[in-house]
């Protein structure tokens, strides 16, 4: 029987065999119930368990013959278990079979991933703590705004993955179900106890009201759910491929030792770490999609929803385990340039201070248009001129020197006064 509590890896998890020995445990559990309640003989339940195997191998040759997965499946098992197989898939239709085992795969997968996560929460707390005071500029529109820090910045990716660690733990808990009801989910031929002892057995709940298979709302929300995930992560490596532009530098991807960016510049270091995980966010949106047309089946089943499911599933699941694990060693080994994020931050002579001298001066008494007109002036006489210097313009206008002391001008293009309350965001995540 599969340990719930030592999974392996993602892919593992979506192979054939994997597959196969989830839905021998669904059988089992089955047969386990029934011989609870007394519709089969325990002795026969404990030869099922000793003796019930199957091969990979030969429930595709028996499945080429016979077109049909599950009595492939079944006819294999019984190879091994003999007489007493005429127990197993007693009352049950496929569907109870591979619905409530595919919950099991969801859910390992969750746990799977949930692992991976907590190790990026680290990475990224860790980080955002280590850069609490680096200081760089933050930017609206892709133009230079006002001062923040690093630390800051990543505080707000951790946020965002905590929040996306409640999603998967919620959503745990909505794909954790199972049906044993039979033909169109009415219990013709099977105990509703049946199902309860059986879900059970497997740490499952039974679903509230299948029809032949459990409604695939559930299964649109977990591709949906990954897809929001992936997006979080794409935002991150959207940020790291414009910070490490040549004309920016401000962070880079570790360059590993032996390492090359180009077979015919030798000087490129690309962010290829990053936008490997832009590309497959793109991936798994296009799989929410197909999920969400997955919903609408024909009355109370069809199988439109099978094929794309083995897809769309296994791709979306082993496409997030990676892209967790490599933004987590992206992070860990993220490379910091402060003095580039200095440089940039006082380029121009300082511009993005322009807010400060704004407010000083309308404390001052200046109506506010004033103002606006006088720094306005300033800053952009800087930003026009390569070698344009703000805070010099701003110490020559004649507006500004009649209101405010040359101690008062330089309070204005001091950083730190941007970050006193930053600790207000640092005290809410617990660093």
């Amino acid at each position: 029987m599969i340990d719930r509590y030592t999974l392996p890896e993602m892919g593992n998890l979506w192979t054939d065999a994997y597959k196969l020995q989830t839905w021998l445990q669904v059988e089992i559990a089955v047969c386990e119930a029934q011989a609870e309640l007394g519709y089969i003989p325990a002795e026969a339940v404990e030869e099922i368990k000793a003796k019930a195997n199957f091969d990979p191998q030969r429930v595709l040759e028996i499945e080429a013959e016979v077109h049909h997965d599950m009595i492939a499946f079944l006819t294999n098992v019984n190879e091994y278990v003999g007489d007493a197989g005429r127990y197993i898939h007693l009352g049950l239709t496929s569907s109870d079979v591979l619905d409530t085992a595919l919950a099991l795969q969801l859910v390992a997968s969750i746990d799977t991933l949930l692992k991976r996560v907590e190790s990026l929460i680290q990475a990224l707390r860790y980080q955002a703590q280590e850069h609490r005071n680096t200081i760089c500029i933050g930017r609206s529109h892709g133009i230079h705004a006002e001062p923040m820090t690093f630390g800051f910045k990543l505080a707000g990716w951790l946020a965002e993955m905590l929040r996306n660690r409640d999603r998967l733990v919620q959503l745990r808990d909505r794909v954790a179900v199972g049906k044993i009801s039979g033909a169109v989910g009415t219990y013709a031929n099977i105990d509703p106890r049946v199902e309860s002892l059986a879900c059970k057995l497997l740490s499952l709940e039974p679903d509230t009201a299948s029809t032949q298979v459990i409604s695939r709302d559930r299964h649109a929300e977990y591709v949906q759910t990954f897809a929001l995930v992936a997006a979080s992560l794409e935002r991150f490596a959207v940020e790291i491929r414009n910070l490490q532009r040549t004309d920016v530098l401000e962070v880079e991807e570790f360059f590993a030792k032996g390492q090359k960016g180009s077979s015919a510049m030798p000087h490129k270091r690309n962010p290829v770490r990053s936008e490997r995980i832009t590309g497959m966010a793109r991936v798994i949106r296009g799989h929410a999609v197909a999920a969400l047309e997955n919903v609408a089946l024909w009355h109370e089943r069809d199988i439109s929803h099978s094929s794309v499911e083995r897809t769309i599933l296994p791709d979306s699941s082993i496409l997030l385990h990676f892209m967790v694990v490599e933004m987590t060693n992206l992070v860990k080994n993220l490379l910091v340039y402060p003095e580039n994020m200095k440089r940039n931050m006082n380029c121009y002579g300082g511009v993005v201070f322009s807010q400060k001298v704004l407010l000083a001066l309308v404390k001052k008494g200046l109506t506010r248009e004033d103002a606006y007109a006088a720094v306005q002036g300033c800053a952009h006489q800087a930003w026009n001129n390569e070698s344009g210097d703000f805070y010099k313009l701003i110490c020559q206008d004649a507006t500004v020197k009649s209101l405010l002391s040359q101690e008062e001008i330089d309070e204005c293009f001091d950083p730190q006064q941007h970050l006193r309350n930053l600790d207000v965001i640092y005290q809410r995540l617990g660093i």
